[in-house]
């Protein structure tokens, strides 16, 4: 059984996904037909936004790199991104008993009425896994390991509710909602946005990137904004002319093709979330329901796009002062464009760009300092299950943690650290804040209706 779950997995949430969707659409009484179409699409949806992205990052990496050799810094401790820190967590032999811990908690919450969403992104149950090892690798307890990746289980459904509205009218998309865990990200970037609030000059701009393109002209079109920086990135990194314009049009097309994908998530998922919200409203009188996804169908959204590649520049630079002040040591390369940050602060700033990028740029400090933190862990993780063969005086982190700070929190928390229960708290205070926030925000958009 193990193994046939494991194959399953490995063919990637492009075909993993699609298979869960169409099982789901299936007992939701769509017709076999709409529920395969739904689902193939969802698979197209997924296989292009990966495409693109990969075209952009092997764009900006290399630029990146160049930039930091050119500085002459050492920095030890290389950004891998997602999938090798994926494959450290499937390697740990306790990985699969974390479905049904999922499955379990999804199923008493909505028994109880403490979430109405069903979360099916099953895929990413493998930041769960995350989380389960780093803390069980740190305090020896495989229990606290699978308590401390219950309590982000709930965390992640109790967002989930919270933001289905505020996701409902930025994507147009009814009936989901986003269960990653990059939107617990949400709690401590909502304090942020809720700061500037009192902050003369910014508290009055509210922009989204069809208005820059207004104010801008040619300057707010997807593919110059896309050409500028990526000439800026390539620039900085040394790059000749010829490299520069090479670099400049790959993030341009890029910029241009994300939400041409995009669109594909909201052929796949509008009629599957329908069919679920209205089987679902047949079965429970009174409720709404919503179905937990994954992030991407949200990458329609250029707001999220030009916040993460305008961060570039700036991560590259926090990154080499914060290793001259002993706080960094990490090369941002794989994850460079963070859209675990970008994604969030979409949410917690209505789509508003200008407060995207501040708020991006006030977090990323934490997403460096953290994945420092980590890289030792995270190298001993690697080379004790054999996912990774590490050289000597070499580390492997991962910038991208998705809510690093709730992360860091739980890791040390349940190690006994008081430094990391201190922590724990201040994210549980944070939460708790953000829950009333957020509740407000949906209040006034039911008012708008």
């Amino acid at each position: 059984m193990e193994a046939v779950l494991n194959y399953i997995l490995g063919l990637g949430a492009a075909i993993f996904l699609p298979v869960i969707m169409i099982l789901l659409g299936l007992l939701m009484k769509m017709k076999l037909k709409k529920a395969i179409i739904a689902g193939l699409t969802l698979g197209i949806a997924f296989t292009g936004m990966n495409v693109v992205l990969g075209f952009m990052f092997n764009a900006i990496s290399p630029a990146a790199a160049a930039l930091v050799k050119r500085t002459g810094l050492e920095l030890t401790a290389i950004d891998v991104g997602w999938s090798p820190i994926a494959a450290i967590a499937w390697a740990w032999p306790y990985a699969l008993v974390l479905f049904p811990i999922q499955i379990a908690i999804n199923l008493f919450m909505l028994g109880f009425k403490w979430t109405n969403c069903l979360n099916v992104d099953l895929w990413n149950v493998w930041g769960k896994i995350f989380v389960a090892s780093m803390v069980s690798y740190l305090s020896g307890s495989l229990v606290l390991g699978y308590i401390a990746a219950a309590v982000q289980i709930v965390l992640e459904l109790l967002n989930a509710d919270l933001m289905q509205k505020q996701l409902h009218r930025i994507s147009g998309i009814p009936g989901v909602t986003c269960t990653h865990p990059m939107m617990l990200q949400g709690a401590f970037l909502g304090i942020i946005n809720r700061m500037l609030d009192w902050v003369p000059g910014i508290n009055k701009v509210n922009m989204n990137a069809k208005e820059l393109k207004d104010k801008l002209g040619i300057f707010g079109e997807n593919s110059v904004m896309g050409f500028i920086v990526g000439a800026l990135i390539a620039f900085m990194g040394g790059y000749a002319v010829k490299e520069i314009l090479i670099t400049a049009v790959q993030v341009s097309t890029a910029m241009v093709l994300f939400p041409m994908v995009a669109k594909l998530f909201m052929q796949a998922l509008a009629p599957i979330a329908d069919a679920t919200g209205s089987y679902m409203k047949n079965k429970f009188k009174g409720r709404d329901f919503y179905v937990g996804l994954d992030w991407p169908f949200l990458a329609g959204q250029n707001e999220i796009w030009v916040t993460a590649i305008v961060l570039v520049p700036i991560e590259l630079i926090l990154a080499l002062v914060m290793s001259q002040m002993g706080m960094n040591n990490v090369i941002p390369l794989a994850s460079i464009i963070n859209v675990c940050v970008a994604v969030p602060a979409l949410i917690v700033a209505g789509g508003n760009l200008f407060r995207m990028i501040i708020i991006s740029a006030i977090a990323t400090p934490m997403y460096l300092a953290v994945a420092t933190s980590f890289a030792p862990m995270i190298t001993k993780m690697a080379v004790s299950t054999g996912t990774l063969q590490v050289n000597a005086g070499q580390f492997i982190t991962w910038i991208q943690l998705e809510a690093p700070e709730f992360r860091w929190a739980l890791a040390h928390a349940f190690n006994g650290e008081m430094a990391g229960i201190a922590a724990l708290v201040l994210f549980a205070a944070a939460f708790a804040w953000y829950y009333k926030y957020m509740q407000s925000v949906n209040a006034k958009l039911e008012e708008t209706k």
